[in-house]
């Protein structure tokens, strides 16, 4: 028995010893898949922490990116090698608490614990070797985490600098992108920050973890989809609720930050609503995502809740958005809104049909109700607003005549001049109006037709 232990560990020592001098002799990746794959009895596969393919030796067939997302997850979380489902076996490289990639071996054979030491082994030596190739760091897995770390913090480095590391990265910081924020509930955050670099890297975006969250910044315009994308992927590889909420797009370096909050907060109303394990952004929250939204943009608010109706009513000149907004004054009535328009009934039941057309057939559901009451309201108060104008001397000039020629122009008292008492200002003209000329003389004309009988010239 113990001579067989200690030919079990001279071999292991001998298996170590070819693969460290392998990697100090200037040997690459592929040379060290290769030595290991002959070694463990079938082919073997080297994946970066990003997920990216950095060699295989051995017929193995081309993976899934969500199965071998799934494999790295499996084995960085248990921080050895670990069999998976489909026969493979996954075992974590790894540089103290930095992910550097995945091993991937599909044994022949059955692996035993002789095997699993031999795979531990050989997931060490390579990350010997990803730890001596220059320009690592700036380029890798942990180049992207900096390069986001960098873009929230405060106080933020000069754009410039942070556009130029993000451009040698492979990504414009200036096109669109979305911040999502993934939060696993009763989960470790290894598990997600495994998955986190693997999804950022599939997307071409970046991806860091702060304060319990793994924060990804992706290319795209829609938030919602982002967040539910997300969503759909993480929580079946976890087998535990993910809450996942987005903000954006964001489309220069500064703005990154903004979005990060706005996200947060985001996540913050999920929470304080009972939405945990779902996903939503700020635009899906109605109206309480503009109060969250950095912007509190009221426009966009406005234009999705009602924006059809308005649309409508200012092509067709019709009066579609004063029927909504009397319908819900009067208690979804028709009839009491007839009344308060002054119309017919069947005209109220024929607009209503219309509103029906634009706005979806769930337009008096509760929740949806309740946004396009509110921007309804919000529609009629900046129409207010934009009608009334700022009290200015420019508003005055609008509503009034042009100036007689000749005659100074009356101004409006604004400024230090309305301040002063009126007798103390000069007057721009005298006290007593310029006498006007006399109007020329216009004379009558009158025509007279003769009556019959009468002479011409004779008076009628």
């Amino acid at each position: 028995m113990a001579e067989a232990e200690l030919r079990t560990a001279e071999e292991f020592a001998r298996f170590q010893g070819s693969l460290i001098e392998l990697v100090l002799n200037g040997g690459g990746p592929y040379a060290l898949a290769a030595l290991a794959a002959r070694r463990l009895g079938g082919p073997l596969r080297i994946l970066l922490g990003n997920g990216t393919v950095l060699t295989t030796a051995g017929a193995m067939p081309d993976g899934d990116p969500v199965a071998e997302a799934a494999a790295a997850m499996a084995a960085h979380a248990a921080d050895r090698p670990v069999p998976l489902e489909n026969g493979l076996w996954a075992a974590p490289i790894r540089a103290g608490d930095e992910n550097l990639g995945t091993l991937l071996l599909r044994p022949e054979e059955a692996a035993d614990g002789q095997e699993q030491r031999l795979l531990a082994m050989v997931a060490q030596a390579v990350g010997v070797l990803l730890l001596l190739q220059p320009g690592r760091s700036a380029t890798g897995a942990q180049g992207h985490d900096e390069l986001l770390d960098d873009l929230l913090a405060v106080p933020q480095l000069p754009p410039q600098q942070l556009e130029r590391r993000a451009r040698r990265l492979g990504i414009d910081l200036y096109r669109p992108h979305l911040v999502v924020l993934a939060r696993p509930e009763g989960e470790t955050l290894s598990k997600v920050a495994t998955w986190a670099s693997l999804h950022a890297h599939r997307r071409n975006g970046l991806k860091c973890v702060r304060n319990g969250l793994a924060v990804l910044l992706l290319p795209g315009d829609d938030p919602s989809v982002a967040a539910q994308a997300v969503s759909d992927e993480l929580t079946p590889l976890l087998g535990r609720p993910v809450t996942v909420s987005g903000a954006g797009p964001v489309s220069d370096p500064a703005s990154v930050f903004h979005g990060y909050q706005e996200a947060l907060r985001c996540l913050d109303a999920m929470t304080a609503l009972g939405a945990v394990g779902r996903s939503a952004s700020a635009r899906e929250l109605g109206f309480f995502g503009v109060l969250l939204s950095e912007t509190h943009n009221v426009v966009d608010f406005i234009d999705t809740a009602i924006g059809p109706v308005l649309d409508y009513d200012q092509q067709r000149l019709t009066e579609l958005t004063r029927t909504l907004a009397a319908y819900f004054e009067t208690g979804s009535s028709p009839t009491y809104a007839a009344q308060k328009l002054h119309v017919h009934p069947n005209t109220v039941a024929r607009r209503l049909e219309r509103i029906n057309e634009l706005l979806g057939a769930d337009w008096q559901q509760p929740e949806r109700a309740l946004e396009i009451q509110l921007a309804l309201r919000l529609a009629r108060i900046r129409k207010l607003l934009l009608e009334r104008g700022a009290p200015t001397e420019a508003r005055f000039r609008s509503c009034r005549p042009a100036p007689t020629p000749g005659r100074p122009e009356f101004r409006p008292r604004v400024g230090a001049a309305a301040a002063r008492p009126r007798a103390a200002r000069s007057r721009p003209w005298p006290v007593s109006p310029p006498a006007l000329p006399p109007r020329p003389h216009r004379a009558a004309v009158v025509l007279t037709r003769p009556e019959a009988g009468s002479r011409a010239g004779s008076p009628v």
